[in-house]
């Protein structure tokens, strides 16, 4: 069930047009889980801040139509200051039972009314390009319009890093595509896909595209598919559970309690974060999915050398030499972050700002090397831990970011 959840976007824009843009503290870019809650800490904390874009637009059309979360209701969670605005809430409000798993649907919309709670901070507009001005940013936006702020906030997610394996790259999209490139997967009924990968992102399509009828296979280079939470009886042992795993239930027995506690990763050397960042987000699918996919052929220990089109299909060459004929190849192989991606910085900034492996190196308040400028979210999980690839982030992302712009604030002289 869908309800109205924010004003359509041409209408937002339409009255934002006429309506001048005053002079404000902050920009955020990006207005999904971790800009939408970092936009109300800092709203909060008396600071005049804008978050800019179409609000959980990532989330409601690029992901899987039908998809469910994976994260557990209580991870699941944007974040204010007063938690007035939970997804309990949001269910009372809109007539919804409480489901677990989560649709995808009704996360989107829970997301969406969360952000009317910014009011006019809220602008739908997206941001085309950042510059540095002096000590401080201009902002373009798509339709023109410039604005100039001191200190801006990038909270634009994931969706610019998919990862694309070389040997699918020279694969048209009506051949190929990723599970972020958009959420109409009925368009693959009663068509061959293989999906590649063995992440729940992969698997969870599988599961959906064989639902609508499609014929699918999984090729996976793991010998063996992982699943979270099938050792259940793990979390039901008292006080000892308590130690081993947190509510946010990211990572196995013991690293799961660790990466609920980004401040003391940040401060880990940077090889063993990195081991416990790979850890913790190995590939892995949800543990209501094996019961769908017991009918979905899986292929797992195997790769693709060699994918070509050949009148009107796709011919895949695997590293055992067995082929593969499809109409559709669907990825499911995650994503890469890399600053350069991300189209709307401007090559003065990415010249400017350190990065290691293409994550931006982040201090305290999540600040980079370019004063006032600051990444939350994915971008920022190399520096605190993989706690900032989930939604249940967006709590310790919000309050370091408020706490450390408020200790600054007069230091910086927005």
């Amino acid at each position: 069930m869908n309800v109205e959840t924010t004003e359509s976007a041409p209408h937002a824009r339409e009255r934002m047009a006429s309506v001048k843009l005053k002079d404000f503290d902050v920009a955020i870019v990006g207005a999904g889980p971790y800009g939408l809650s970092a936009g109300i800490h800092l709203k909060s904390k008396g600071f005049g801040v804008r978050v800019f874009g179409p609000p959980m637009e990532f989330w409601g059309s690029r992901m899987p139509a039908g998809m469910l979360l994976r994260s557990p209701r209580i991870a699941s969670n944007l974040s204010d200051p007063g938690h007035k605005f939970t997804l309990e809430d949001f269910e009372k409000q809109a007539g919804l039972p409480a489901q677990a798993p989560l649709p995808l649907d009704t996360f989107v919309d829970y997301g969406c009314w969360f952000g009317k709670q910014l009011g006019d901070s809220l602008d739908q507009r997206k941001v085309s390009s950042i510059q540095s001005e002096g000590s401080g940013f201009r902002l373009t936006l798509e339709d023109g319009q410039t604005v100039s702020v001191r200190k801006v906030v990038v909270a634009t997610g994931i969706g610019a890093f998919s990862r694309r394996p070389a040997v699918f790259r020279e694969l048209d999209s009506s051949h190929c595509s990723h599970c972020y490139d958009g959420r109409n997967i009925s368009q693959f009924t009663k068509r061959r896909v293989a999906v590649i990968g063995s992440g729940q992102s992969a698997l969870e399509s599988a599961a959906l595209l064989h639902e609508l009828g499609a014929e699918v296979e999984v090729i996976a280079r793991k010998p063996v598919l992982h699943w979270v939470g099938i050792h259940g009886w793990l979390h039901h042992l008292g006080p000892v559970s308590s130690m081993l795993y947190s509510s946010h239930d990211v990572g196995p027995a013991g690293i799961s309690r660790l990466v609920a506690a980004p401040k003391l990763v940040h401060h880990i050397p940077l090889p063993f974060r990195d081991k416990i960042r790979t850890r913790a987000v190995r590939p892995a699918g949800a543990k209501w999915l094996p019961a769908r996919l017991k009918e979905v052929r899986i292929t797992p220990g195997r790769y693709v050398q060699k994918a070509q089109e050949q009148t009107g299909e796709v011919v895949l060459r695997l590293d055992d030499n067995s082929e593969r004929r499809v109409d559709h190849v669907l990825l499911g192989t995650g994503y890469d972050v890399d600053l350069a991606r991300y189209t709307f910085l401007a090559s003065d900034i990415l010249q400017k700002v350190r990065r290691l492996d293409g994550y931006p190196a982040l201090g305290y308040g999540f600040s980079s090397s370019i004063p006032g400028l600051h990444f939350v979210g994915g971008a920022a999980a190399r520096a605190f831990g993989p706690l900032l690839y989930f939604v249940a982030g967006t709590e310790f992302a919000s309050n370091e970011l408020s706490s450390y712009i408020s200790r600054h604030f007069k230091r910086s002289q927005i």
